[in-house]
């Protein structure tokens, strides 16, 4: 389903209302807090107007870790834009109210988001009927079992289905939330908070989930230089080789470390990088597409609206129109270097990873 941004008809903030209820996780409160609800004071795009909301005004959190006070009624989520649904550390059904607030605002075209076990919320409200989803690893089994009728992706980080986004856990949570900024104000602005964050400027929601195992006694980084060897050279005709040589390892070897450490394979990440810097490139008022196509690394034109659109699901000038420069203007093409912008914060691997076996033990009440 193509991704549309959500900003309102009017020209105001976009209004995003975060439900919160009994037993509700406080990471993920606070990812959303962070996101949505800080100021940017230093970006020139108007913010969120961020808000939680619940059925009482008080709100003792997950395993009594503290309690909301004076919190605002669901009456904040039927005004939102944007409406984050309450998770749980288990699969207990949401209460009733929480139940017809996410009808509602399903019902009148409200952005649906759910964290982790979130998508139990979603799915009682029955807003995940026939749609695809992602939930965190561990209850993929049984979530799938009490709600048959969803399409269960049970290996990805976050699913944007257009109107309704589901993220399978905690970090992945960040992912998702980056990506809604990305949506609403563009690559720039996302890779500006990310910065902030010191958190991976964008991480596609269809890499793998993963799950623990031992940290070894000296981390492996042996990604890291090749990554930023690689994203100062996305002009060239990198190719996998390429990579694997600066790497030291053969081509198959660098495509299990990718695997393992970042959770996608080299091409797609080197796809992915380049066509981050086409994006930094529309919004900073590069309107001739051969010339951002040469300079990311995308080739040619036809190549640049492909990826773009199945990355973004925007053509460029529908990317250009909704996150260039205000008075940028497609100019003709003129022979001479284009300057190009320096690469995008690289991430650098943490303790290695696998991916997620095909079933995972019995769940446990957990913070996800």
């Amino acid at each position: 389903m193509p991704q549309e941004s959500s900003h309102p008809d009017a020209g105001g903030a976009h209004r995003v209302a975060m439900l919160v209820d009994a037993g509700s996780n406080p990471f993920e409160m606070g990812i959303a807090t962070e996101l949505f609800g800080l100021r940017r004071p230093e970006l020139d795009v108007p913010w969120y107007d961020f808000t939680l909301c619940a059925p009482a005004p008080d709100v003792r959190m997950h395993d009594g870790f503290f309690t909301l006070s004076g919190v605002p009624g669901l009456e904040a989520a039927d005004a939102a834009d944007t409406v984050i649904v309450p998770n749980r550390p288990d699969d207990t059904p949401p209460t009733a109210p929480v139940v017809a607030a996410i009808r509602r605002a399903a019902a009148r075209g409200a952005r649906l988001v759910s964290f982790c076990t979130g998508a139990y919320a979603l799915a009682a409200a029955g807003v995940l009927d026939h749609r695809p989803a992602a939930i965190h690893w561990r209850w993929a089994d049984r979530f799938a079992a009490r709600h048959p009728a969803v399409r269960v992706r049970r290996d990805v980080l976050f699913v944007d289905d257009g109107d309704v986004l589901t993220a399978a856990g905690s970090a992945a949570a960040l992912d998702l939330g980056l990506h809604l900024i990305r949506r609403d104000h563009g690559a720039e602005v996302a890779n500006h908070v990310s910065r902030r964050l010191v958190f991976a400027a964008h991480r596609d929601g269809g890499q793998r989930q993963f799950i623990e195992r031992p940290v070894p006694e000296v981390p492996d980084a042996s990604l890291a230089p090749v990554l930023a060897w690689a994203a100062e050279r996305l002009d060239r005709p990198l190719t996998v080789a390429d990579l694997a040589g600066q790497a030291a390892v053969s081509p198959a070897t660098l495509h299990r470390r990718f695997v393992r450490e970042l959770g996608t394979t080299p091409l797609a990440w080197l796809t992915g990088e380049r066509v981050a810097l086409a994006c930094r490139l529309i919004e900073r008022g590069e309107g001739r597409l051969e010339v951002v196509a040469r300079t990311s690394g995308l080739g040619t034109a036809a190549n640049l609206r492909a990826q773009l659109r199945r990355r973004t699901g925007l053509s460029p000038s529908a990317y250009r129109d909704r996150f260039g420069p205000a008075r940028a203007a497609p100019v003709p093409e003129a022979p001479g270097p284009v300057p190009v912008p320096g690469p995008a914060p690289v991430p650098v691997p943490g303790p290695a990873s696998v991916p997620v076996p095909e079933k995972g033990p019995e769940p446990a009440a957990c913070s996800c």
